[in-house]
This record gives structure tokens, C-alpha cells and sequence, in this order.
């Protein structure tokens, strides 16, 4: 990546986290300077993977703000050329959806651009979705067919089904674009499937749990999913805010794959390991479906093969002491 941020500021949201971190890396790489968001600045095991990135000491600053609290991330973005607005709680089981998932991601993401609406300072907003705001529909998914930036997810048919992470992804997407298209604001938005590759943080997040749970000998799950790189997420939503031409959504999957071809390319990459190749339900398996990859390609990115994804997941296990071998 070139260095073409040089004296330009911009804000990350949410900065610790799987994908944000790996935005603060490039940009920093860049030469930008970058305002991270965390909700506790002082905890050096949220925070020191960041301080110790290459220009971190120069260009980085780190601040606290509540995604709940109206107001709290105006000084951070007032002054700022680009927004990047990766926080959002990810949790799959949850007992309360409402206090847990969806008010931080509706009522955080609208925080956020509220604060991007007074700044004026502010050029282009760059929101981080998911394919859980566009594939959780009645729509077939069978193998044959190709889900674009066109499709939306049903939140009543997210409710019926349960699946509250994408009620709250398709709910806080939702609000953004009525948000942003009333108050003439640039917004970009990315939309990564599972997303694995190496971990800067020190601790496991959840896109990455299907990967080191069979390691570890759990029974796989019966789904059919779409993953991608992290860094080629983490390079696309920087792609989208510096080219000026990017604008709508971009679906971000370089493959859907079962769960037991995961766990295939698992076992021929650590044929040592004790990987579980059990899945958890008997029946036929769940069918893949496809994602097109045009726009992402008019963003420069070339798709990273999930073999090596996989692997750079594994590795980092090793070095974090997250798995033996």
C-alpha cells in the first residue's frame, strides 16, 4: 500500500477489535494520523496490541467513548477527514438481544454519524456491516445462486429465525442509510463474511471460534458460510475511502464453504492435530451458495485463498499460546 495519508486525520470506532485493528495498522502504514476509539484506553490488554504498531507512538491517539452515549464521540470526529465505524458488539448467544446487540449497534452507529453530521470536517463516513445484513431473507441460497449488494436481509424474518446478530447488523445498516441519506452524508459501506487470517489482539473473537473449535475437538456445526482475509477486509474499507468514485455497499467473501470443508482444508494443513471431523446434527448437509465479487474488485482487492486464511488463523493460535501443537 502507498503512503498517501500524510497529514490527513481520521477516527476508527471500536480501534481494538479483530477488523478495526488491522485499519489502524494500514492507515498508520499510510501515514495518516489516527484517532482510535476504545472503551477503556487504559486497559493494556485491549490496548497494547495498538500501541505497539509501527507509528503508533507518532500518529496514534486513543480515546474513550460509549456507543450508548449520546454526544460521546463528537470531540474524536470533529477535526476528522475520514470516519471509519467498525464498533459493534458481535455475540451470538445472548440473553437479552435488545440490551446486548441491537440497541449498541442502532443506537451506536446513529451516536456516531450524529457526530459526523455536526462535524463538517468529515468527507466520507466508511461503515462496517456484514453478510448478515443481506443474506438472511426467505431467498433460496442454493448453489447456483449469486448474492449481490442488492440484496437486503428481512428483520422479521431475522426475529422469526432468531438469529439476533443479523437482526442487529440489518437493523443498525438500515438506520444508517435513512440517517446518512437525510443528512447528505458520504457513506461507504462494507459488508465482510466470516472474517479469519491473523489476530493482533490477544484474545479469540468470535469469527474465528468455527476454526479453533474442531482444533480443540468440538463437533462442527451444519452450515454452509461465507468467509474472507481480514487484512483484504481491513484493505477495502481504506480502498473505499480513498477512492472517490466508491460509493453503495460491497460484499466482501472470497468463498462460502461447509463447515466440513473447513475442517478438510484444517486437517490437510495439521495432520498431527486432533481435529474433530464430527458434525453436530446427522442429515444432509446444508447447501453453499455464491457471493459476487464484481464491486470488491472495482475496490482493487484481490481475494486472498481461504486456505491461506485458515492457516495465518492457525499460526496465530501458536504464537498466542491459543492452541499446543
Amino acid at each position: 500500500m502507498m503512503s498517501n495519508g500524510e497529514g490527513k486525520l481520521v477516527c476508527v470506532t471500536g480501534g481494538s477489535g479483530y477488523i478495526a485493528s488491522w485499519i489502524v495498522t494500514f492507515l498508520l502504514q499510510r501515514g495518516y494520523t489516527v484517532r482510535a476509539t476504545v472503551r477503556d484506553p487504559s486497559n493494556p490488554l485491549k490496548v497494547g496490541h495498538l500501541l505497539k504498531l509501527d507509528g503508533a507512538k507518532e500518529r496514534l491517539q486513543l480515546f474513550k467513548a460509549d456507543l450508548l452515549e449520546e454526544g460521546s464521540f463528537d470531540s474524536v470526529i470533529d477535526g476528522c477527514d475520514g470516519v471509519f465505524h467498525t464498533a459493534s458488539p458481535v455475540s451470538f448467544i445472548v440473553k437479552d438481544p435488545q440490551t446486548e446487540l441491537i440497541d449498541p449497534a442502532v443506537k451506536g452507529t446513529l451516536n456516531v454519524l450524529k457526530s459526523c453530521a455536526k462535524s463538517p470536517s468529515v468527507k466520507r463516513v466508511v461503515l462496517t456491516s456484514s453478510i448478515a445484513a443481506i443474506l438472511s431473507n426467505e431467498r433460496p441460497k442454493t448453489p447456483e445462486v449469486v448474492i449481490d449488494e442488492t440484496w437486503f436481509s428481512d428483520p422479521d424474518f431475522c426475529r422469526e429465525s432468531k438469529v439476533w446478530y443479523y437482526l442487529s447488523k440489518t437493523l443498525a445498516e438500515d438506520a444508517a442509510w435513512k440517517f446518512v441519506n437525510e443528512n447528505k452524508i458520504d457513506m461507504v459501506v462494507i459488508n465482510p463474511g466470516m472474517v479469519a487470517g491473523p489476530l493482533l489482539q490477544p484474545e479469540v473473537n468470535y469469527s474465528v471460534e468455527p476454526i479453533l473449535n474442531p482444533i480443540n475437538g468440538v463437533p462442527f456445526p451444519n452450515r454452509s458460510i461465507g468467509w474472507v482475509y481480514v487484512k483484504d477486509v481491513a484493505k477495502a474499507h481504506i480502498q473505499a475511502y480513498e477512492i472517490a468514485s466508491a460509493s453503495g455497499r460491497y460484499c466482501m467473501v472470497e468463498r462460502v464453504v461447509h463447515d466440513s470443508e473447513l475442517v478438510k482444508i484444517l486437517r490437510d494443513l495439521y495432520p498431527t492435530l486432533q481435529i474433530s471431523n464430527k458434525c453436530e446434527e446427522d442429515g444432509p448437509y446444508m447447501p453453499i451458495h455464491q457471493y459476487s465479487q464484481e464491486k470488491a474488485h472495482s475496490l482493487g482487492i484481490e481475494f486472498t485463498p481461504l486456505e491461506i486464511s485458515i492457516k495465518e488463523t492457525v499460526e496465530s493460535f501458536r504464537e498466542k499460546n491459543i492452541v499446543n501443537f
